[in-house]
């Protein structure tokens, strides 16, 4: 794997890449944008945090776009993976099923992420 995250120490971990590994610059616009470090602080935070917040609505607004474009960028990646999977390994639609949605019958839903991900790469 060409980018590595690595746990460095208790709560601290380091994110390398060569830029052959980002050609359309969206790890290090995630990265430069504070998009990943919203969308983690996201992940970590506790269900607690939705009744009770403990940050500012600025804040709150700003992590909460970040995590959105973040995710919508993720299901956009998905699908083109999806689209590599069917095209370049030729996988049945039950196998791709499997593996992303541990559930070989959502063949319909792989279906339309391959028709997405044709739609995003311009097929």
């Amino acid at each position: 794997m060409p980018v590595s995250v690595e746990k460095t120490s208790g709560h601290a971990a380091q994110i390398t890449w060569e830029p052959a590994d980002d050609p359309r610059g969206y790890l290090t616009k995630a990265i430069e944008s504070q998009q990943l470090a919203f969308a983690l602080e996201s992940l970590g935070a506790s269900e607690a945090g939705h009744t009770e917040p403990t940050m500012s609505e600025s804040y709150a607004l700003n992590m909460a776009e970040a995590t959105t474009q973040l995710a919508q960028l993720l299901e956009r990646r998905a699908a083109v993976q999806v689209v590599q999977l069917r095209d370049h390994y030729s996988l049945s639609w039950r196998r791709i099923a499997l593996h992303i949605f541990n559930d070989a019958d959502k063949q319909s839903s792989v279906r339309r992420m391959y028709d997405s991900g044709r739609r995003h790469i311009g097929v």
